[in-house]
């Protein structure tokens, strides 16, 4: 874009850019909680602290396909690359294309597959990318605010992609989906991080 078009923009768009360049990816993470609240979970992104215990019982020795709901600006992608194997692949999975743009712009790593569509779309979207299942889904998709027959419709596909084995980890606010997770996943463990903010509630539920 020339300064010239950038000068023709409205006042509170050219502001809008500037505060987003200046908060860098915050900035980008705030804008989507703003314009999509209901499928944002927090105003923050997760701690480190929440991503160490979320991950920990990960066998990355056996992951190929790690799939992630809500990536949003990478907070989890970056770890679950470094840890990921080098013949993995990560797919994330984002209704925003504010989101999905920027991950594309600011992940360069072949293993990484960010698209833009629905979490209930899971089995089509890996089954498109060529496998026949995923190892591990991750999600912080905010449950109790989706609307309805959003959340049964996730966890009853995410159970229907995972192979067995594998496991759905979600961390939540509420303990809502943990009802929705019940539904499909007969072990489902659960464990509380409170260094993030807000404290959060974590669940693995297991496919056996």
């Amino acid at each position: 874009m020339t300064s010239t078009e950038l000068a023709r923009q409205p006042l509170t768009a050219r502001i809008k850019r500037r505060i987003k360049r200046a908060m860098g990816p915050w900035g980008v993470f705030l804008q989507g909680f703003i314009e999509h609240p209901v499928m944002v979970g927090s105003i923050i992104p997760s701690s480190r602290f929440t991503i160490a215990r979320m991950l920990g019982p990960v066998k990355w020795d056996e992951c190929k396909l790690f799939v992630e709901y809500g990536p949003g600006v990478g907070t989890f992608c970056r770890p679950v690359l470094d840890r990921l194997p080098r013949d993995g692949r990560l797919i994330v999975i984002d209704t925003n294309p504010l989101y999905i743009d920027y991950l594309k712009a600011t992940i360069a790593d072949s293993r990484f597959i960010p698209v833009l569509g629905s979490a209930a779309d899971v089995e089509d979207i890996v089954h498109a990318h060529g496998f026949d299942h995923a190892d591990y889904v991750l999600s912080g998709l905010p449950f109790s605010t989706l609307p309805d027959g959003v959340g049964p419709a996730i966890a009853a596909a995410t159970h229907r992609v995972l192979r067995p084995g594998g496991a759905f980890l979600v961390y939540q606010f509420s303990a809502k989906a943990r009802d929705f997770m019940a539904r499909h996943f007969t072990r489902i463990d659960a464990d509380f991080e409170p260094l993030n903010v807000l404290p959060c509630k974590l669940f693995w539920g297991w496919k056996d």
